[in-house]
């Protein structure tokens, strides 16, 4: 019997009764009375049941079909046949049957099934589950979106590096590598590269990991993540605002139209916001956040409660701007007539599920940028190259950044961000 598949199994599920078709998967389920044997195997593409009697197959398969363990690689070809009993109406009728990679008895009991720190212990065997492999699937999708809106409105994609000299977000939150005899640390966000390459290019996007040194044990905080990052030239804080919002539609659409079976196996339905999203002020989140008994002093972040507490109040994500000076980085924008705030916002999810994205207008002028370095205590020699941008022709820009696991959280309505990626990154998690 040969390995080249023929069909996939979401293939085998559409044929006319007595097709005949050669799949290739993994046990997923297994029963066995007497002389007939049934196996659920699954690929990439769904689940389908096979059967098979014994001497109406060669005794070599019926001995493999036979000794088939959980999770166990095999080789199937039947006819396709109707069966009510059978999940999706159909089953396959084994003609010959070969195991191409046996597995050894299953470790994923029901026991460990109730334990987080277990499953992520064995997160390499439990991402074969039918939920975790629909999130992937989903991931996926969420991907091809952002790529599709992107290069649909004439951006460029970039890339930048990982390791870089200087923080973005804080130097509190920084990874430190040993980088020939000198410090560098693993990017926080690829933002201040995405500012050069607008000079040349216009408008440019950035898919790539970020890393935050964060102690946080909640359940929307990573050590590593990834990042969808644009930055914008000639473009003012409302134009970023319109281009982000633009985006969370058509991530949230794509994956509402294109997913369904995903859903569905997750217990999922996904309301499609449409632009223009709710805005306030941080002074009515405050207040929002004060009404739900969470005092914010002014010029704090909101943090993770206060942002719960205002994404409760919304049935669409909803932007909070103006943030004070003292809650942004370096970067940001201050408008003409008040310069304790900044042209930035926060884009946070509906439902509680926190912030999805920030983005603002940059400065753009190399006296203030420099006046600010000093202000905050920043390396200047490490910023010289960013400060240098504002001598040589920058224009009034802006940009954002929306994290993928948090965007994809909300949509799937997932309790913990662990969830929304392979292999999660936490503070006390580094393994697999």
């Amino acid at each position: 019997m040969e390995e080249s598949r023929t069909h996939y199994i979401s293939e085998a599920l559409g044929l006319p009764a007595g097709e005949k078709v050669r799949l290739l998967g993994w046990v997923a389920v297994k029963n066995q009375v007497g002389g007939l044997v049934f196996l659920r195997i699954r690929d990439g593409s769904g689940y389908i049941q096979l059967s098979g009697r014994k001497g109406s197959i060669p005794d070599v398969a019926w001995r493999a079909a036979s000794e088939a363990t959980l999770e166990s690689a095999v080789c199937a070809e039947g006819a396709v046949k109707e069966d009510r009993r059978a999940p999706a109406g159909r089953e396959v009728v084994l003609s010959d049957f070969r195991i191409l990679g046996k597995a050894e008895p299953w470790p994923l009991r029901k026991s460990l099934l109730e334990s987080p720190k277990a499953l992520h212990d064995l997160r390499y065997l439990a991402l074969r589950g039918p939920k975790t492999s629909a999130i992937i699937k989903v991931r996926s999708k969420l991907m091809q979106a952002v790529f599709d809106y992107f290069f649909g409105k004439g951006y460029v994609y970039i890339q930048a590096p990982t390791l870089v000299k200087a923080a973005v977000e804080g130097g509190a939150t920084l990874f430190p590598v040993k980088y020939f005899g000198e410090t560098a640390y693993l990017s926080q966000s690829a933002q201040l590269y995405e500012e050069a390459a607008i000079c040349g290019v216009d408008k440019v996007f950035i898919v790539q990991p970020a890393f935050r040194a964060e102690k946080s044990r909640t359940s929307r905080h990573l050590t590593e993540f990834w990042m969808v990052e644009a930055e914008l030239a000639f473009a003012s804080f409302q134009d970023v605002m319109k281009v982000e919002e633009e985006l969370v539609h058509h991530m949230a659409a794509k994956v509402s139209e294109e997913c369904g079976a995903e859903l569905g196996r997750l217990g999922r339905k996904v309301k499609v916001p449409e632009p223009p999203f709710p805005r306030i002020s941080y002074d009515e989140a405050i207040a929002i956040a004060g009404k739900g008994g969470l005092k914010v002093e002014w010029g704090e972040d909101l943090g993770t409660e206060a942002e719960k507490l205002v994404g409760q109040a919304f049935d669409a994500p909803v932007f909070v701007t103006g943030y004070p000076v003292s809650a942004r980085s370096f970067y940001h924008m201050s408008p003409p007539d008040n310069p304790k705030i900044t042209l930035s916002a926060d884009l946070l999810a509906p439902g509680g599920y926190g912030e999805l994205a920030t983005g603002g207008q940059r400065l753009h002028d190399y006296e203030l940028l420099a006046a600010k370095v000093r202000e905050m205590g920043l390396d200047a020699e490490s910023m010289k190259w960013y400060m240098d941008l504002r001598r040589y022709g920058m224009p009034r820009h802006a940009g954002f950044g929306i994290g993928v696991e948090r965007s994809l959280r909300w949509l799937l309505g997932l309790k913990h961000i662990r969830s929304a990626t392979l292999f999660p990154r936490t503070p006390s998690r580094l393994y697999p």
